[in-house]
């Protein structure tokens, strides 16, 4: 008999399931028991039986907590990512023949997925097929990116893609972290725990940076008082090994590779200090949010004409998104029931405003694409926006409908559900924009070389002339297209910043297109 059968056969008999429980634990099989409970007390939280079997064995995973860390597979393959890092950290991705991001900053995220993975099979039951799956798909993805960003044209294209690749490729590589974790048990308390736990790694992470960096410009004050210039083979090994490190070592820490994430540590250590010092931010972060939608009215068009401003918003709405989910408790044993009431007030109203504020740098970012044009960054952010008001929306919808005694169990559904979106236009906007914001290379080939240069280095629209003749031509398609006047240029929305003067001989070499109005006769000869 199944232990999912003996709970719903004995779901009202508490000393049978403390004898299954017994024999569960003389065979060695209390994991699956667990998850049984786990799973029957997330179908159904309001079983008391259920409930007190699922706080008990939380409670017993706490107690137990001082595991062994696995620093015989953590270490080595630490020093391997460092290692590559090192080898990796001297080569450049070029644009338009020029030096422009170190291509380490683009691919540490895939490399350090793949160690941290393989220290999570050597360090538990090894799951090599998925590994390497997951592996294949992040390498496949990598090296997507560094062809398909030559696909853009103009050049500060290319420049923008590989900018919003270092911020997108982490997410997909902690994404098939994810995927490799919780392929098999995708529910919403496991997903949430997940979420959490990263939350921790990325602290602790940035506590080893903060650490490593310290002792790194320390070392190298000491060079210096000692007049001696390291080459910069040693300096790229203390940076960009020493960085190598950090991504295995901050997930062996704090994650225990042999249980599931919801049975991981959540009321202890980093853990709790986290959650209480992110539960702390609450009250501010609704102040802060508060006092700039009062400032609103008064600053109205700050976010519509400068973009630095914008930036700002948008880095704001991710930061309160991670607040919301780092506040909420993992466990209803991780904080009293006048503590939830409290935090759940609070997690609504920052909600709510920061919705507000969502809403507002929304319609800056669509009006700045609506007057100038759509870039990859634009498009990218709109997207990111548009998701981040729906997950706001889902968490206030989802918690009017819960209660305060079902709350805990809405916001894990909501935060469970926020994964998806995510990692599904992450690898859109990976994906698409090359061939969205792409051209024909043939039609610039057979333009001008001087003509050549200026659709590299400009956006459309590309609008030319030659000095000797008032004439101005859109350049599309490979021809030139003659705007019959002032008012149909001013009309099609032209500026006159726009215009780009090339010689007349090398303008009388493309051809000649359909003119602006078609009907406008034939172009000036």
């Amino acid at each position: 008999m199944t232990y999912e059968q003996i709970l719903t056969d004995y779901a009202d008999d508490p000393e049978q399931l403390e004898l299954t429980f017994l024999k569960a634990t003389r065979a060695g099989d209390t994991q699956a028991f667990t998850d049984a409970i786990y799973a029957r007390h997330e179908a159904n939280p309001a079983h008391m039986l259920f409930a007190a079997w699922y706080y008990r064995l939380a409670y017993s995973a706490e107690i137990v907590k001082d595991k062994a860390i696995a620093w015989a597979w953590a270490i080595p393959l630490a020093f391997v990512n460092g290692l590559i890092f090192w080898a990796l950290s001297d080569l450049m991705t070029p644009v338009r023949g020029k030096d422009f991001l170190p291509l380490l900053a683009i691919i540490w995220s895939p490399i350090s997925a793949v160690l941290v993975m393989l220290f999570l099979a050597m360090a538990s039951k090894p799951l090599w097929r998925r590994l390497g799956l997951l592996a294949a798909g992040l390498a496949a993805l990598s090296i997507y990116v560094l062809v398909a960003y030559d696909l853009f044209v103009p050049g500060f294209f290319q420049q923008q893609y590989l900018n919003l690749t270092v911020f997108h490729l982490p997410l997909i590589a902690w994404a098939a972290a994810g995927l490799y974790v919780l392929l098999g048990r995708m529910d919403a308390e496991n997903r949430f725990a997940f979420l959490f736990k990263s939350l921790e790694v990325f602290v602790m992470a940035g506590l080893f940076v903060i650490v490593g960096g310290l002792f790194t410009a320390i070392t190298f004050a000491l060079f210096q008082a000692l007049g001696i210039e390291p080459p910069g083979l040693v300096m790229r090994l203390f940076f960009a090994g020493g960085g190598g490190l950090i991504p295995v070592l901050a997930v062996a820490m704090i994650y225990d590779p042999e249980v599931a994430p919801v049975q991981q540590s959540f009321n202890q250590g980093l853990s709790r200090l986290i959650a209480s010092l992110l539960r702390l931010m609450l009250p501010l972060a609704l102040l802060v949010l508060a006092i700039y939608l009062v400032f609103i009215p008064f600053n109205f068009r700050q976010p519509y004409e400068n973009r630095d401003v914008l930036i700002i918003f948008n880095a704001m709405l991710f930061a309160v998104i991670g607040l919301l989910a780092g506040a909420t408790p993992v466990q209803a044993t991780s904080a009293g029931p006048g503590t939830q009431k409290w935090l759940r007030r609070g997690i609504i109203a920052v909600a709510a405003l920061a919705l507000i504020v969502s809403l507002y740098a929304l319609s800056a970012i669509v009006y700045r694409t609506y007057i100038d044009k759509l870039t990859p960054n634009r498009l990218a952010f709109i997207g990111w926006n548009l998701i981040n008001i729906g997950i706001l929306i889902l968490l206030l919808v989802k918690q009017v409908r819960a209660g305060q005694s079902q709350w805990l169990t809405a916001m894990h559904g909501t935060f469970a559900i926020a994964t998806i979106p995510y990692v599904v236009w992450t690898l859109i906007t990976i994906a698409a924009l090359p061939w969205m914001f792409g051209i024909d290379r043939t039609e610039i080939e057979s333009l001008p070389p001087e003509i050549q240069e200026i659709v590299y280095d400009r956006p459309y629209p590309i609008l030319l002339k030659c000095p000797s003749s008032p004439d101005v031509y859109l350049l599309e398609g490979g021809e030139k297209r003659w705007i019959q006047d002032i008012p149909t240029f001013e009309a099609q929305g032209y500026e006159w910043d726009q215009v780009r003067r090339v010689s007349c001989t090398a303008l009388e070499e493309v051809p000649d297109g359909t003119p602006i109005p078609p009907d406008a006769g034939q172009p000036p000869g």
